[in-house]
């Protein structure tokens, strides 16, 4: 099987360099056309974009850039409609822009704090929120979250992104579910790349290994007709793995039960992974707890 995107118009945020360069020249170079997006500057022109978008032309691709700050929606309507005026169509999204301001929660000021989920998160949201109807009306669509080992496990330093790269998740998770019955697929790519980001971080030869391609071979896939839905896919130095959030099966105390010493008491009970779900809606949680306060109360009558 041989992944194209021809005739699919796509968007990439923070593709003038590093990662989302990487993406924008695979998706160009599979047949898609391209979005370039970077932030520019104060007359809306990124460098970084117009140097990737001469690339794909040359390589006999089309491409336009856009200087859209992710974190303005007034400017990335204007992108998305620079895109609907080019080419009719928005097929692809790649939320890819992103910034650091890392610093232990000690010593963070609010501002970084803000500064990070307003790119991350807030530009997430209204990337997503600019195609969503595009997509909707054509029946297909692929949106692609930029979340992060931080945002799933934890780092030092990085509150604020580590929680903005987990609530992407969280917006998949829901947009999964509005966007099922319109062949509109919505996955996570949780990358570790060596990028002007992570450079000085990260050991040479193991910088070496850690290239973008890499890591844009699983984001393609995730673009792909054929794609997963609702996959967090982690990728980086040709490494590829999906992560996932489990519950465990839990107990039931009955109401004369339910305090926090017997919750205290049971804790080896709770995590016991014995029949873990992976739970794929909020109300699955909610059916299998009143489930077992059922079964209980059934029990004694």
């Amino acid at each position: 099987m041989s992944i194209r995107f021809d005739n699919q118009v796509a968007i990439v945020t923070g593709a003038g360099l590093g990662l989302g360069r990487s993406h924008a020249l695979g998706l160009a170079e599979r047949g898609a056309k391209v979005v370039v997006n970077d932030l520019g500057d104060a007359n809306g022109n990124s460098e970084n974009a117009n140097a990737v978008v001469a690339e794909i032309k040359a390589a006999g691709g089309e491409a336009i850039a856009h200087g859209a700050n992710v974190a303005n929606l007034d400017e990335v309507q204007a992108m998305v409609k620079l895109a609907m005026d080019t080419w009719g169509r928005v097929d692809i999204l790649v939320n890819n822009a992103g910034i650091l301001r890392d610093k232990s929660f000690l010593k963070m000021p609010v501002e970084d704090f803000h500064a990070v989920v307003n790119v991350h998160l807030n530009g997430t949201f209204n990337c997503t929120k600019a195609v969503w109807d595009i997509m909707r009306e054509q029946g297909h669509g692929r949106i692609v979250m930029t979340s992060s080992s931080s945002g799933l496990y934890g780092n030092f330093g990085q509150t604020n992104y580590g929680a903005a790269k987990m609530a992407v998740v969280g917006l998949m998770n829901t947009l999964v579910i509005e966007g099922a019955k319109y062949d509109i697929r919505v996955n996570t790519l949780a990358p570790t790349a060596g990028t002007q980001m992570t450079e000085g971080l990260i050991e040479p030869a193991a910088f070496d290994l850690m290239t973008t391609e890499s890591v844009t071979a699983g984001l393609l896939a995730l673009c792909a007709p054929e794609a997963p839905n609702r996959m967090i896919l982690c990728a980086g130095a040709g490494g590829y793995a999906s992560a996932h959030i489990y519950e465990t099966d839990g107990i039931y105390l009955p109401p004369a039960e339910q305090t926090p010493e017997n919750v205290m008491a049971q804790l080896d009970a709770i995590n016991d992974r014995t029949g873990e779900q992976e739970l794929t809606a909020g109300f699955k949680q909610t059916f299998k707890f009143v489930g077992k306060a059922a079964e209980a109360l059934g029990a004694k009558t």
